[in-house]
């Protein structure tokens, strides 16, 4: 029984990682020109290996890409919209198999997909340390399209997922250490008589500093990554005053803002300023970068003090602020924009690829998340929501029940969700601070690949609805065996489902008349 228990513990998810490798990796040179944005940062990538920052590529520089003959990049500055790690990634790939080949263009962000796979079961099995849902959780973001896609294709996003999930494990992680160390503390000053109103002041918080530079680097990806970094350091913030009331401290709530708020803001925001900057060395050692040796004349200076600072940490500044600016007013037409209200419906997936090949066949490659897992973890996010409010109004509302002698009260109904309020707490802050910001800037062009950001936490939610759709074990055997045949049914669609669209995923050659059998939609041509 322990050989059996141990095989299941290492083979199953070792198996959901060889299918998201195999769904990653193979055939990544498929297609085998620059596709979409491939041809802003597999230049960019090769620009920061050839000069350490980003120039400027001569006309036909895509063509000659795709011939495998890249041209050489000119000296001159180019003016790029992103922060330069998620390039870097790219760079590595091409460092290992040359930048004359697409497989080396796409090998760093195909094994950041892979890892982001990984990732996500380490962050289910901190929050449910079950092997079902850990199992089942890295299962489904294996095989979701969004998610192989943005593992195929050269780009900043796949890369930008994997860092924000990674910077979430270590806010759980920092949870657990922060609780046992409260109730330590806790325990000591009770024992010695000494007062405990304010609560303690903890500093020792690696995992906090380790989650102030993951995201940090997330930011080093892509800006929109610090929505993420606000909302989970609010989150953070919040969880330990809930933790310092439930264990008693009086004066939780000014203990938790006035004394821990303070060192966790030293904790993170330093890190993630120094981690952000660091990735900028190529800019910073040298002096062809855009902006890099501008001329400062006094007007131009940071005031007081300020002005002394070196002038490229002033160049660099006036280069953020530059940046900024064309994020916020960039409103370009595209043909596969996707306002970000439309995203839940699924209205306008992303097509990254497609080639009439002339003999009844087409290359496709685009975006189409799986659409069964798609809609059904939305709706599982409304039904967390929905329960939320139900708990929620259950303890502002409690219903008085007549209880006769020797019996005991009524149990109050599950929740439809599993997990603990922590649990959904992280879920939601994931969903709501990938999605929400984005519907502030409604004339901005947005594409939907952008929610490969917040497909782990989708999956996450997901999978705690089927968890309690599957049952608890103080459910009727009857219960729990309807609940996993659902449950089963539901997973054995999705795989259908995804074996159906992954021609779609791969750009693999197909004919025309399968192709449009995946159209479900009209807004998905």
């Amino acid at each position: 029984m322990v050989t059996r228990e141990r095989l299941l513990r290492v083979g199953m998810p070792a198996a959901v990682l060889g299918v998201a490798a195999a769904t990653r990796l193979i055939a990544l040179d498929q297609p085998g020109v620059l596709v979409f944005d491939e041809t802003y940062y597999v230049k960019d990538a090769a620009s920061l290996l050839e000069l350490g920052y980003e120039g400027r590529w001569p006309d036909g520089a895509d063509e000659a890409f795709a011939a495998g003959t890249p041209p050489a990049v000119t000296d001159g500055a180019a003016f790029v919209a992103h922060p330069p790690l998620g390039k870097w990634v790219i760079a590595l790939g091409m460092l290992a198999f040359g930048p004359a080949s697409p497989y080396g263009w796409r090998f760093g962000v195909a094994v950041s997909g892979v890892l982001l796979v990984v990732a996500l079961m380490l962050l289910a099995h901190l929050l449910w340390r079950q092997l079902a849902l850990t199992v089942l959780a890295g299962g489904l973001l294996a095989i979701d399209g969004n998610a192989i896609v943005m593992s195929r294709v050269a780009l900043l996003d796949g890369v930008l997922a994997l860092v924000v999930v990674l910077a979430v494990i270590a806010i759980v992680l920092d949870r657990r250490t922060a609780r046992a160390r409260l109730a330590r503390w806790l325990d000591a000053r009770r024992a010695a008589g000494r007062p405990t109103d304010w609560g303690p002041a903890m500093l020792a918080r690696p995992w906090l500093l380790a989650a102030g530079v993951l995201f940090g680097l997330a930011v080093s990806v892509k800006w929109s990554a610090l929505y993420l970094f606000a909302a989970f350091a609010v989150l953070t913030v919040v969880a330990d005053a809930i933790d310092r009331r439930r264990a008693g401290v009086a004066l939780w709530a000014s203990g938790t803002l006035l004394r821990q708020a303070p060192l966790s803001v030293l904790l993170t925001i330093p890190a993630a300023a120094a981690a952000h900057l660091v990735t900028w060395w190529g800019w910073f050692a040298t002096s062809g970068g855009y902006g890099r040796s501008r001329t400062i004349d006094s007007a131009e200076r940071w005031p007081g003090i300020l002005g002394s600072a070196p002038d490229a940490l002033q160049n660099w500044w006036a280069y953020q602020q530059s940046v900024y600016g064309y994020h916020v007013g960039e409103s370009s037409p595209h043909p596969y924009e996707a306002p970000a209200a439309g995203w839940p419906l699924l209205l306008r997936p992303t097509y990254m690829h497609y080639l009439d090949r002339g003999d009844g066949t087409a290359e496709a490659l685009t975006g189409i998340p799986n659409p069964l897992l798609w809609w059904g973890s939305v709706a599982a996010v409304l039904v967390i929501l929905v329960g939320c409010g139900i708990a929620v109004w259950r303890v502002r509302r409690p219903r008085p029940v007549a209880v006769t002698a020797g019996t005991e009260p009524p149990a109050a109904p599950p929740l439809p969700f599993v997990g603990s309020p922590w649990v959904i707490a992280v879920i939601l802050t994931g969903v709501a601070a990938g999605y929400l910001p984005w519907m502030l800037y409604p004339e901005r062009t947005t594409f939907f690949f952008y929610t490969i950001v917040i497909t782990p936490f989708l999956v996450l939610a997901l999978v705690s609805v089927l968890a309690a759709v599957r049952g608890r074990p103080s459910d009727s055997p009857e219960r729990r065996r309807l609940g996993t045949a659902l449950v089963v049914a539901f997973v054995t669609m999705l795989v259908i489902v995804s074996a159906f669209f992954l021609p779609l995923w791969t750009g693999t050659p197909i004919p025309l008349d399968f192709l449009r059998m995946h159209y479900w939609l009209p807004s998905w041509i």
